[in-house]
């Protein structure tokens, strides 16, 4: 179970001010923690040896993992095409590394507990030996239905467990998932079933969110009617509210009965298909996000032991959805390839009223805390007794991801959820980034509230103008990256020009991320948001978080 809360006081050493930044720099103490970068001087030349010899440097972490077979090359990466592949020949399963090889060593070790929606429902923890065995036995199915190596599964779940049993027995058995985010409309989750020709379905009977009861069965049948690659649904019963069940369609209750905990892991490719994972972005036609099976590995893992610098026994709990990059990256592979123990939580953060996020923080001694910078300022606006109330204790380093956060709501949720002791990693990244790129780690480096401060080992970011000029020193532009990471997006499903023209076309020779970025005297990175979404104002670019910054600086804006 979950360690009992530390003395925080005995690692916290001071805040301080540099008067000559005007800013507050946040240090930690490395004294009572078991950090991977013990100080800054150790990011510097970490960083500098992954710049300078980046395949060796990378080909040294891969080496961790189980392989089946070796890589050939490290890395094939060509700007013009543009192409990349990463571990070239190389052979691997992700579930043996997020399951099989923890069950060896440790088969007892906590790796999910699940938070009901309602307070009152019991929750269930599962041990990687159990979490394997359910995996196993959703694999033996999904193959029982039919479905092979390279089909697209459609996956719209709500928070279950049973979602990471679906993800991750797609990955077992070489099938391509696709999960979308279960609050989408059937217009939405139709266009991605057909975009993605999937050949099955996988929902529920309906979805708990808060106090609302939505029926997903409803949608999805709502989107069928447009999608005749789909052969197969499953539905998972997680109320037994009334539906209706069609010819295609079968209970998951009825489908799992019998299945085997046994189930080898099909040989996979480092480039072959992981995942596909839609994004909208600016032009409304959803992208298909595509994403491979070694170098996403590699690099979700390494970004998050370090960026979170998880440490064994540590309890992680991410509060985002998995139908998110987020929840696939940081509740679900990341974590599992590392053996954390990871909370999963199925409601939202004020259900039933805003100390319920705080009173899961305290039942599970969670220690590393990961949110959006919305919630953050939603449960700043409620009465401050629900944060002051709960103890928190145990809570040893805070995260924020999905947007730049402002100043004022960093130094609330420093204050009052991390009682001025936790160190904040507010993680810059996209859903084709398939993995944190820019974040300060707890420990190493000074914090300056708002900023996403250095870019994580083997991640070169810069800043240009309008005309793809690289722009030194401080500096405020668009913000690219001008060479390749092993998490890296492969294409966009189906349509590799659309991934040429987005991502490559803008300033040749770069990826051009879409966002906009101040980079400051110390060479710490502020994201400004989407550089699509500017206003132009007397000759200034405001972008959305110079905006937002500006509103809730009033007393009455949260």
């Amino acid at each position: 179970m979950p360690k009992s809360p530390k003395n925080s006081t005995t690692w916290f050493d001071l805040i301080y001010s540099d008067k000559s930044l005007n800013l507050n720099l946040y240090i930690w103490s490395m004294s009572a923690m078991d950090f991977r970068i013990k100080d800054f001087e150790e990011y510097q030349e970490t960083y500098a040896q992954s710049i300078d010899a980046p395949e060796e440097f990378w080909a040294g972490i891969a080496d961790q993992f189980d392989w089946r077979k070796k890589w050939d090359r490290v890395l094939d990466w060509n700007f013009a095409e543009p192409r990349v592949k990463w571990y070239i020949g190389g052979k691997m399963n992700i579930t043996e590394n997020c399951l099989d090889r923890h069950v060896r060593t440790d088969p007892d070790k906590i790796a999910i507990m699940w938070e009901p929606n309602d307070p009152g429902e019991d929750d269930i923890i599962y041990t990687y030996a159990q979490l394997l065995a359910e995996v196993n036995k959703t694999a033996n199915m999904l193959k029982k239905l039919g479905v092979e190596k390279g089909d697209r599964v459609c996956i719209y779940l709500p928070m279950v467990p049973e979602l990471a049993f679906s993800v991750l027995a797609c990955a077992r058995i070489g099938a391509i998932h696709s999960v979308v985010f279960a609050g989408f409309s059937a217009r939405s989750l139709a266009d991605r079933i057909i975009d993605g020709g999937c050949k099955m379905v996988i929902t529920s009977d309906e979805l708990l969110r808060g106090p609302k009861t939505i029926s997903l069965k409803n949608i999805v049948d709502e989107a069928l009617v447009e999608c005749p690659t789909v052969e197969r649904c499953i539905v998972f019963r997680r109320t037994g509210g009334p539906v209706n069940m069609n010819a295609i369609d079968t209970w998951w209750h009825d489908a799992i009965k019998g299945m085997s905990e046994h189930c080898e892991a099909e040989e996979m490719d480092s480039e072959d298909t992981l995942f596909i994972l839609y994004t909208s972005g600016s032009t409304g036609k959803p992208k298909g996000v595509l994403h491979t099976c070694g170098g996403y590995m590699v690099y979700t893992a390494y970004s998050f032991k370090n960026v979170f610098q998880y440490k064994e026994g540590d309890v992680y709990w991410c509060t985002a959805d998995v139908g998110w990059i987020t929840g696939h990256s940081y509740i679900i592979y990341g974590p599992l390839l590392c053996g954390a123990t990871n909370v999963m939580y199925e409601g939202t953060p004020v259900y039933p009223d805003a100390g319920r996020v705080w009173d899961i923080v305290d039942k599970y001694n969670v220690n590393i805390f990961y949110t959006a910078p919305t919630a953050i300022r939603a449960l700043e606006a409620c009465d401050i007794k629900h944060v002051r109330s709960r103890s928190l204790e145990s809570l040893e380093t805070l995260g924020t991801v999905g947007e730049p956060i402002n100043e004022e709501a960093w130094e609330w949720y420093h204050r009052e959820v991390g009682h001025e002791n936790c160190p904040i990693v507010d993680t810059w990244w996209q859903t084709e980034t398939g993995g944190i790129l820019i974040s300060p780690l707890p420990g190493a480096t000074a914090l300056k509230p708002g900023s996403a401060t250095k870019p994580l080992f083997g991640i070169q970011p810069a800043i240009v103008d309008g005309e793809g000029n690289v722009l030194d020193g401080a500096t405020e532009g668009n913000l690219v990256i001008l060479d390749s990471w092993p998490g890296q997006m492969r294409t966009v499903y189906g349509d590799h020009q659309r991934f040429v023209d987005t991502y490559f076309s803008t300033f040749e020779g770069t990826y051009f991320t879409g966002d906009g970025a101040r980079r400051d005297e110390d060479g710490y990175y502020w994201i400004t948001g989407r550089v699509d979404d500017v206003l132009i104002v007397s000759g200034h670019n405001l972008g959305t978080a110079e905006l937002e910054s500006a509103l809730v600086l009033h007393e009455a804006v949260a």
